[in-house]
């Protein structure tokens, strides 16, 4: 007997989402809203302070909803593709990763013995080994037990397998610099003026560092570590919100 999946569109995908984040919310706050509460189901809150509680908890939890689902379509969107990336490297196993890795970035560096002076070929040369080792790193974390591990190891190892090449490349080739140093620079400026306000550290960044040179390296490996944690953290919540067994084919949005 062939058991048919239930097809959820993207505007009942992203209802069953919303009220799974706001069930989690009230949770927080009252936990005989949990799944494993014994009077889950039958519990309202009293009449008079607990029920004022209540209803701004809920009222809360819908403005927080519109800046987390974002988020959450974030790391539906991330897990997508991360399952594929995942799926292609169980079939090549670590020494295929390695090898399909270093042939791609292997061609950057041929390229560069080519194109650019003796100390850019050996800039882009060291990136890519690092490439090569990252993407391995990132293979192994994945499979270690743990959640924690994936997050905090294997996403920033990849981060840096697909960004440390490009970017070196681009410190000796003036058509790469043309595309990666000003998108790195107005970058640099929105994180400095946007993100790094806290604790005044946009000022110390600005009156320490000039965006030049390695420190475009510097800047891209500092973005992929907090990036990779940033989608790890995005995938974490999709798998709560969205398991990965429930309507595994539509992750992006419904």
């Amino acid at each position: 007997m062939v058991v048919e999946r239930e097809y959820r569109g993207p505007v009942q995908g992203a209802i069953h989402d919303l009220r799974t984040l706001h069930r989690l919310w009230m949770a927080v706050a009252f936990p005989q809203l949990r799944q494993d509460h014994s009077v889950l189901g039958r519990w309202q809150p009293d009449a008079g302070r607990q029920q004022v509680l209540y209803y701004a908890w809920a009222v809360l939890g819908g403005l927080a909803l519109a800046v987390a689902y974002p988020l959450l379509l974030v790391g539906l969107a991330t897990r997508f593709y991360s399952r594929r990336f995942d799926s292609a490297g169980t079939r090549l196993g670590l020494v295929g990763v390695l090898v399909v890795t270093a042939v791609v970035w292997g061609l950057l560096t041929l390229l560069a013995r080519l194109r650019f002076s003796p100390t850019g070929f050996a800039a882009v040369a060291a990136a890519s080994v690092v490439a090569v080792v990252s993407a391995g790193l990132a293979w192994v974390f994945v499979r270690v037990d743990g959640r924690p591990v994936t997050v905090l190891l294997a996403y920033p190892a990849a981060m840096n397998a697909v960004f440390l090449p490009p970017v070196v490349a681009a410190l000796y080739s003036p058509a790469l610099a043309d595309v990666v140093f000003p998108s790195s620079t107005s970058l640099a400026i929105w994180l400095l003026d946007n993100v790094l306000v806290v604790g005044n550290l946009n000022t110390f960044f600005r009156e320490t560092f000039e965006l030049e040179g390695v420190a475009y390296v510097a800047m891209w490996f500092g973005i992929a570590v907090p990036l990779g944690w940033f989608l790890g953290t995005v995938v974490t919540v999709a798998d709560v919100v969205r398991p990965k067994g429930e309507n595994a084919d539509a992750d992006t949005v419904g």
